[in-house]
């Protein structure tokens, strides 16, 4: 039996692949308009397709013994979702959905879904729970909770059994240096910071330092990309362990850091000065983001192992090395 991982060129998708692999037989598929084929397990069986395309993935369903899928293909980028809507519900929505007819027609009964804490909107409190309210405030958001949403009804009416994964901030690169982070374009804190120190860009700004934290500005949770892989790993073994069904979970450490202190950390791993640029706060950010993981540690055992000097040293490896800044 196999794992298809949709997504598996991508950030988190290649690592969960990477922890998978000699223990599982797995199955990447991926369309590669946001994945990179470095990023690619040679010893994963690599399909290149698009998840909303029926032919495809009965090709995938009948040539391959699939008994679990973990979803990581979705449109990602919060301002894209604003200006492009119709990009992100149909594929976030509307092709989640074709997998999940085809895997209800095929009988593949274990689905992992890559949620986002972006359901969640803007929080009433600054530690977040399973239990607090979602109300997401961009497209992006509200296709996640969309497809949380039609899982909950598909297990309803099917034999059908999923676990909901909604993270925080993914950061680092695999112990390994093989492969770590790359978007394009890049949106996240860590690597739009190590690219700077690099050389790849003049300066980096920073939004807004009149917040009601101790140095003003935003604090928010950030977990490893390893621990993230792990994560989803232990989910599907709880599932067909039984110990889960149906269940949502936060991912995260539980310990927030500012913008300040993540850039005070990136500089003191690199040995170089950042310039940065102190501009005005954008709309919609809360001062603080921390995730409680203490559902996901009580019932399943997960537990963060790597703290935030660990992933920015990671990453900076695999900034530093010059292919990667070639994909």
């Amino acid at each position: 039996m196999s794992i298809l991982i949709c997504g598996g060129a991508g950030y988190i998708g290649s690592h969960t692949v990477k922890e998978l692999i000699g223990n599982y037989e797995v199955v990447v598929l991926d369309n590669l308009t946001t994945g990179f084929p470095v990023l690619l397990d040679e010893k994963a069986t690599f399909i290149h397709g698009d998840l909303g395309d029926e032919e495809t993935l009965d090709r995938v369903f009948q040539e391959h013994s699939i008994e679990a899928v973990f979803h990581f293909a979705a449109n990602s980028l919060v301002g894209e979702s604003v200006a492009q809507p119709l990009k992100y519900y149909e594929n976030n929505v509307g092709s989640t959905i074709t997998l999940l007819k085809k895997m209800v027609e095929y009988g593949v009964d274990k689905f992992i879904f890559s949620s986002t804490a972006a359901t969640y909107g803007i929080p009433d409190s600054a530690i977040i729970t399973e239990e607090n309210p979602v109300r997401p405030i961009n497209p992006y958001g509200r296709s996640k909770l969309m497809v949380e949403r039609i899982l909950a009804d598909t297990a309803k009416a099917h034999d059908f059994k999923y676990v909901i994964l909604r993270y925080f901030n993914a950061a680092g690169a695999h112990a390994s240096g093989e492969i770590g982070e790359s978007h394009d374009p890049e949106s996240h804190l860590i690597p739009i910071i190590l690219q700077h120190l690099l050389g790849e860009s003049e300066k980096i700004s920073v939004f807004g330092t009149d917040y009601e934290t101790p140095d003003g500005t935003c604090i928010r949770d950030y977990v490893h990309v390893t621990d993230l892989a792990n994560a989803h790993i232990l989910a599907y073994e709880g599932l067909v362990k039984g110990k889960v069904e149906n269940e949502i979970f936060n991912l995260g450490n539980g310990f927030g850091y500012s913008v300040k202190e993540v850039i005070g950390l990136c500089e003191q791993i690199s040995g170089k000065k950042a310039a940065v640029e102190w501009t005005e706060r954008r709309p919609g950010d809360p001062a603080v983001l921390v995730a409680s993981s203490k559902k996901i540690q009580d019932i399943l055992g997960w537990t963060p192992k790597y703290n935030l000097e660990e992933m920015i040293q990671s990453a900076w490896a695999w900034h530093s090395k010059s292919y990667n800044r070639q994909i």
